[in-house]
């Protein structure tokens, strides 16, 4: 049998498992694919993956131990993974954090290149805003002093104007400071390194607050009371496939 139609039957394989809710069965598939034939093998796979499946596989994490499939998926297929996170709904956003923490801080990542292909996509700042949602009022802290201190969760939060005139300001915290592999370190590598998608996130955040103060769903943001609409602060020019039926199996 050759290396493609073995790829084609596991692929197969793995979105049965993944379609029946096993997905402990799915990600054992894979990683025996990568005992067997080798880590570039299972990159060729995963590659063939859709989103969704790559998706349903990597946000049941487990801190107890390392996954192979985290170790070795690429920024282009986790950030697809990402942004369509938020339709499994979960409001305690507990596996969107942990996959994101998992995954953007492994030891040979490069937490900018995730980021960045998070921010490309369609969808990429709504889901950043998601990760940080239990943190706004630190987040809005920190965007306006550079510090996390809970003293400082008081007073005005910034317009777009002032947060892009901080936008270059020199950090008051050292990155080592604060790399915890958590929310605070991601928070830290937007502003510092991707200020405009951190920018973009907390627009979207903020968005998401206020339409939660004033009783709206997340996503029910009214257009004409002058809060930002998720769409506009979007900078990504890619747009995810298409979700057709398949897309749609395992969520």
């Amino acid at each position: 049998m050759s290396t493609s139609t073995n790829n084609l039957a596991l692929i197969t394989k793995t979105q049965t498992l993944i379609a029946a809710g096993d997905i402990v069965g799915a990600e054992g598939a894979l990683v025996e694919l990568a005992d067997t034939e080798g880590d570039a093998a299972l990159m060729v796979v995963l590659e063939q993956l859709p989103a969704k499946d790559i998706l349903a596989v990597i946000r049941e994490y487990d801190n107890s131990k390392e996954s192979v499939v985290n170790l070795l998926v690429s920024p282009a297929q986790f950030a697809r993974a990402v942004v369509i996170e938020k339709q499994y709904k979960d409001l305690t956003r507990t596996h969107l954090r942990g996959m994101v923490n998992a995954i953007i801080f492994r030891d040979d990542a490069d937490p900018v290149e995730f980021l960045t292909a998070i921010g490309d996509l369609e969808g990429g700042s709504e889901a950043l805003a998601d990760y940080f949602s239990e943190k706004w009022s630190r987040v809005e802290a920190f965007a306006r002093s550079g510090v996390f201190d809970a003293m400082e969760d008081h007073g005005d939060m910034l317009s777009q104007d002032e947060l892009l005139g901080k936008a270059y300001e020199k950090p008051k915290l050292e990155e080592d400071e604060i790399a915890d592999k958590d929310w605070m370190q991601l928070a830290w590598i937007l502003r510092y390194e991707l200020p405009d998608l951190f920018i973009e996130m907390l627009l979207v955040l903020r968005a998401k607050a206020s339409a939660f103060d004033a009783g709206f769903g997340e996503d029910e943001v009214a257009e004409d009371d002058g809060k930002v609409e998720t769409a506009d602060t979007d900078r990504g020019n890619v747009t995810p496939a298409k979700r057709d039926s398949d897309e749609e199996s395992a969520i």
